[in-house]
């Protein structure tokens, strides 16, 4: 059976990660999350000592670990994304606050991104997976057969976030949140490389008044029609 590469681009705080993952478990495919890949160059900068602004050192860094092979993504019992960082679990570390800025910096260095692209194909060339991200229908894979483009007001965004770091016990300022969301916005939408863009053959879901579950049902039926067409005979 042939099964379509399902892109699911937007900005920060849309429920990307959440919604990736329910309808990868719907559909029987493997997620790959493309903003953990970028979060885990940022952790292993900060860990280094290096500006997330640094092209040089985090551009090498990024091409020595893709190499390597160092970054590995995998599920865990409950179909959540996990990631080793030379072989050291860091699916929580990469979560906070610090690291999401710093994955949006890094993810704007050419060199970083080069280094990555290659990681990404490569997982979803055969198609059954479902990829997360901001460029992912209009860079990594501009012939997905299944492009979504998940967005969410900044008020809701900025809530979601707030309430997800105050559930892990974060110290979060809603309005500062806010500011950094739309600064994120910003600059992952005005970089000169792979900016967060809908394509436009995406299909926009806004999320702003719609629970997670509408949105997977949303997403599940436009796949499944699609992998219907893909083996009609």
């Amino acid at each position: 059976m042939k099964k379509p590469v399902v892109a699911i681009d937007g900005p920060a705080g849309a429920g990307k990660s959440t919604v990736t993952r329910l309808v990868a478990a719907r559909l029987g495919y493997v997620v790959v999350d493309t903003g953990a890949l970028y979060r885990a160059i940022a952790l292993a900068a900060a860990q280094a000592g290096a500006s997330f602004d640094d092209e040089e050192v985090v551009g090498a860094l990024a091409e020595r670990l893709a190499a390597d092979r160092a970054i590995e993504l995998g599920t865990d019992a409950e179909g959540n994304t996990r990631v080793l960082l030379s072989g050291n679990d860091v699916s929580q570390a990469i979560r906070t606050l610090e690291m999401g800025q710093g994955a949006s910096k890094v993810s704007a260095l050419p060199r970083v991104r080069r280094a990555l692209l290659a990681m990404q194909r490569e997982a979803g060339r055969h198609g059954g997976v479902v990829l997360e991200g901001r460029d992912i229908g209009t860079v990594v894979f501009p012939d997905a057969q299944a492009k979504f483009f998940l967005t969410a007001s900044v008020d809701v965004r900025a809530q979601r976030r707030f309430d997800e770091l105050s559930q892990k016990g974060e110290a979060a300022d809603l309005e500062q949140v806010k500011r950094e969301v739309e600064e994120r916005d910003r600059r992952d939408s005005t970089r000169p490389i792979a900016p967060l863009r809908q394509a436009p053959d995406a299909v926009v879901v806004d999320s702003s008044h719609l629970e997670v579950r509408e949105v997977v049902e949303t997403i599940v039926n436009r796949v499944r029609a699609i992998e219907a067409a893909l083996n009609a005979p």
